[in-house]
């Protein structure tokens, strides 16, 4: 099971492997706790009083033992929810902050599997951006290929990015190298969505996405990372070698 979503919702490792054991278990006191995770008993304890002070997990006291409970997963909506309205209360203070940039930075460098996931959410948020102003522009890319697909991000997470692209309703064209041909049949039956391919010698490690001035460029290699360049003119550019792409393409 991926539990990195945990991570991302600022859980510990340790914290994770207490809940998951906890759901695992029902309830249980510290020590099947102890033994079930593998972690040492300090970390256990520490885990459990963090966890309780999340709400993710309660207690109640058997005479002088306390049992713990992992709540319903469904709860963390809640704890989504409430993260979401802590940061909007310092939302507007992050944007005065931002608003005494005179200029904004052109090139942005993202590491890792989630920085990428991260770079990829920025270009899909300036194109729900564009849609709301009434400055509707494609979701356009080329490149990757079946290593990309099934090696490294996995056909689930290109799945999710683009329920996340279809929920802004975002228009993409795109163009696939014949290797991925069968997932991008799959990707061409929905909705604002149009494949097109190119022989297989054009499978590559990296993909180009280009979404109204944001250029974005996913690298992946053993060890992924992007590069997001926010410039209209070089959009542009970006957007004219697409297009000839795109007339090859079948």
């Amino acid at each position: 099971m991926d539990v990195s979503i945990l991570e991302d919702l600022g859980l510990t490792n340790a914290e994770i492997k207490v809940y998951i054991t906890l759901l695992g278990l029902g309830s249980a006191t510290a020590g099947p706790i102890l033994e079930k995770s593998g972690l040492q008993n300090s970390v256990i304890h520490r885990a459990l009083n963090t966890l309780i002070e999340k709400g993710i997990i309660n207690y109640i006291m058997e005479g002088r033992r306390k049992v713990y409970q992992a709540t319903d997963p469904e709860n963390f909506y809640d704890f989504i929810d409430d993260k979401k309205k802590r940061f909007e209360q310092i939302l507007p203070e992050l944007k005065k902050k931002q608003a005494f940039v005179k200029e904004k930075n052109q090139g942005t460098i993202f590491r890792g599997k989630r920085g990428i996931n991260e770079m990829y959410n920025i270009i899909l948020n300036e194109g729900s951006k564009l849609n709301k102003n009434n400055k509707t522009k494609e979701y356009n890319t080329y490149g990757g290929g079946t290593r990309v697909t099934h090696d490294v991000m996995g056909k689930t997470w290109w799945r999710n990015l683009h329920a996340r692209r279809l929920a802004k309703k975002i228009k993409c064209r795109q163009v696939f190298d014949e290797s991925i041909k069968k997932f991008g049949n799959e990707l061409n039956k929905q909705k604002l969505t149009k494949i097109k391919f190119l022989s297989s010698e054009y499978e590559q490690l990296q993909e180009t996405i280009i979404l109204g001035d944001n250029i974005g460029i996913a690298i992946f290699t053993e060890n992924p990372y992007g590069i997001l360049i926010q410039d209209k003119t070089v959009a542009d550019g970006y957007r004219k070698y697409f297009e000839l792409l795109w007339k090859r393409a079948k």
